[in-house]
């Protein structure tokens, strides 16, 4: 028995236990966390231990944006990015963002999950993209405008800075709305609404929780104006390096984050909500959403034409779905 134990940590030593960067720009305790928790348990168990995700939440090796370029250099082997902000490397990924795009928290969780989704976004990417490839999709909730003020229709918005995600979809809709769009990276924002550089922003309830910009903006106003839809991403540095069977490997644990990820993120939002208003904050869940979509709906079409070819698809499929 004792000649058995001394062997084990050899024989797994000669399987070549490889260990990955898996990085995010939110903290732990969010949709980001799941996915790469979801991500890192399922590799584990596929590779019997030869192949371990070293997670890096709270933007350690940068904002999304850099995240990205991390990916694309093979400098970082995974990352999960918003769809907004991967717009920066494809601008028709700006598609996602459109604003009411989808009904209701299942149509999200139902599209992210769509085989025919999955594949339309991959092949954009492989398509606009070079130097990495989404494996996966993910939630983090669907976002609310923030701010030390209530809005409770359309014209509360008028005059107001709200910062935005850097995407051509959010440059249009909220100017349509009265609003004036402020772009900064996500890190700035709570010094930002605490300085009165901008007057609001806009994200999901748990980001808006965890990130504590409830203490600078302590009024939440239920606009669900937009997903928050999230790409997960391989660098092609690190997927042409992988044999068949870890392609295999890595891919089945991408879908585990597909299938599984968003309604988890949804109850995060859930549980959010219920914490915030321990801590006092004013919620506005009368918001009257018709005011935003009588703006909004002409520009679905419109804007996902603008954007190109792969958006208009990406865009027909989500609406299709029931």
């Amino acid at each position: 028995m004792a000649a058995a134990a001394l062997l084990l940590p050899a024989c797994v030593g000669a399987q070549e236990v490889r260990h990955f960067r898996f990085a995010y720009d939110q903290p732990r305790n969010t949709g980001y966390s799941v996915a790469g928790d979801l991500f890192a348990e399922k590799l584990k168990e596929l590779s019997k231990g030869t192949m371990i995700v070293d997670q890096y939440p709270g933007a350690q090796l940068g904002q999304e944006p850099q995240l990205l370029q991390l990916v694309k250099s093979g400098d970082i082997e995974f990352a999960i990015v918003s769809s907004a902000n991967t717009a920066t490397i494809s601008p028709q990924a700006g598609v996602m963002s459109l604003h009411f795009l989808f009904r209701n928290d299942a149509h999200v969780i139902k599209a992210l999950a769509d085989p025919q989704v999955f594949d339309a976004i991959r092949t954009m990417i492989d398509e606009t993209a070079q130097g990495l490839h989404v494996i996966g999709t993910g939630s983090q909730g669907v976002r609310h405008i923030y701010s030390k003020r209530e809005i409770h229709n359309v014209g509360d918005l008028k005059g107001v800075k709200v910062r935005v995600q850097a995407t051509a979809t959010e440059d249009t809709m909220f100017p349509a709305y009265g609003a004036q769009t402020v772009h900064m990276p996500f890190g700035s924002v709570y010094t930002s609404l605490q300085t009165g550089v901008v007057d609001a922003a806009e994200n999901s309830i748990n980001v808006y929780l965890v990130n504590k910009h409830y203490e600078v903006a302590p009024v939440l106003s239920i606009t669900e104006h937009e997903a928050n839809n999230a790409l997960l991403f391989v660098s092609d540095k690190l997927w042409q390096s992988l044999s068949a069977e870890q392609k295999q490997w890595v891919q089945a644990a991408a879908n585990e984050v597909s299938a599984k990820e968003p309604q988890k993120a949804f109850e995060l939002e859930r549980n959010a909500l219920t914490k915030l208003k321990s801590f006092g904050v004013k919620v506005v869940d009368d918001v009257d959403k018709k005011s935003f979509t009588a703006i909004a709906d002409p520009y679905l079409d419109k804007l996902a034409k603008e954007l190109g070819p792969h958006a208009e698809k990406i865009k027909n499929l989500i609406r299709a779905i029931n």
